[in-house]
């Protein structure tokens, strides 16, 4: 009989990296049963859902004031689960705000409590790192920069590496990207990834539409805009695809890392994808929009220098960023000019984002080790753990 295993995760991306985690899990415990907040990866991995991650999926201050009933009654479902289930031990990935308060239960219960992938509260938000000293018994962080910050603050924290370095791969070279999707070889392709979120879609299209109209009027280029794998995420899409094919915009689904490795340049929303195309090395201008009310209040809280992760990683502004009311279609296009009109740009920002592939690559697997300290904290025999290089 082996443990019983909640785990949750509430984000796109953290279901990817809770997803290799289960199956690196298994490996090492085959009688293992997971349960909890999982999304269609998870679910396809054998986590069975006592509640499901796209339920949870909101951002912004604001934005997730009406969904709170309907959050509530999730958490009190996946609680509910816990208190009869009892398991060994619980892994929670991103969304503290719902995972803070599912952490809290749980130590009351005596279940140990790991928390994969570093909430951002170097960012804002600091006066949570005592929250989290009392309710986590191991952080995993992804970043370098995080292992430092919470252990000086108390924390049991380990820096695991970032998982996208083992599992970001293209399957196309650029030859056949371009035959696949049919581009030519002679005008520079664009990347547009608005997020993986309706709100984000919804935000974000106009801008990018508005960028694509005002890049024609500078330079010959080609764009295709990336649609997530979990499907078009506006309910209005036919309305939608006409605007693009209007614009000539080439929409190619479920194979994101293959745009980000193959573009010429990519105008992306900051978020994971960011970090996506740091791996693949392809030059970027990023940009974020939220609930006007949310950015006002949230904006006073943010402690760091940069919003964009790899600005904030490589230590300075490798690559342009542009929030709020600064992320307009002009100005987004009038960087991406900027960019293809001068090489050695270019050259330099590959160069700076090969330095952020290194500062996140550990010289081990970042699930493997993730997997190890899960693995010691169940009492399990494992190799000592020692410092990602």
């Amino acid at each position: 009989m082996g443990p019983r295993i909640l785990i949750s995760a509430g984000e796109a991306s953290g279901e990817m990296y809770a997803t290799r985690l289960v199956e690196e899990l298994r490996q090492r415990y085959p009688g293992a049963t997971f349960f909890g907040c999982a999304g269609p990866k998870m679910r396809a991995a054998g986590v069975r859902p006592v509640i499901r991650a796209e339920s949870l999926s909101v951002v912004g201050l604001v934005e997730v004031i009406v969904h709170i009933p309907r959050i509530y009654r999730e958490f009190r479902k996946l609680l509910a689960a816990a208190r009869t289930e009892r398991p060994d031990i619980a892994i929670l990935t991103d969304s503290p705000d719902f995972h803070f308060r599912l952490a809290r239960q749980l130590k009351r219960m005596g279940v140990p409590v790991v928390y994969y992938v570093a909430p951002q509260v170097w960012a804002w938000r600091q006066g949570r790192a005592r929250t989290m000293r009392d309710i986590i018994d191991l952080l995993v962080c992804i970043f370098p920069f995080e292992e430092q910050f919470f252990q000086e603050r108390g924390i049991h924290a380990m820096y695991a590496g970032h998982p996208l370095t083992r599992m970001f791969h293209a399957s196309s070279n650029r030859q056949q990207f371009h035959a696949r999707y049919g581009f030519s070889g002679g005008d520079p392709v664009i990347g547009l990834l608005p997020g993986s979120r309706e709100g984000e879609w919804r935000r974000h299209l106009p801008v990018l539409l508005d960028a694509v109209r005002e890049l024609r009027q500078l330079r010959p280029a080609q764009f295709a805009l990336a649609v997530p794998a979990t499907g078009f995420p506006l309910a209005d899409e036919a309305t939608w695809r006409k605007r693009f094919s209007d614009l000539s915009i080439q929409v190619i689904e479920a194979d994101t890392w293959n745009v980000l490795a193959n573009a010429d340049l990519l105008l992306a929303a900051s978020g994971t994808v960011t970090v996506e195309a740091a791996l693949a090395g392809t030059p970027m201008v990023t940009f974020y929009r939220v609930a006007p009310l949310s950015w006002k209040l949230g904006r006073r809280l943010v402690k760091v220098p940069h919003l964009t992760m790899v600005n904030l990683i490589a230590g300075e502004r490798v690559v342009p960023e542009f929030m709020q009311d600064a992320a307009t279609g002009a100005a987004l296009a009038a960087a991406a000019d900027g960019l293809l009109a001068n090489p050695e740009r270019m050259l330099r920002m590959r160069e700076d984002l090969r330095r952020v592939r290194v500062l996140l690559a550990g010289s081990e697997d970042p699930i493997a080790r993730a997997a190890d300290a899960i693995a010691a904290l169940l009492g399990s025999p494992v190799e000592p753990l020692v410092p990602a290089q």
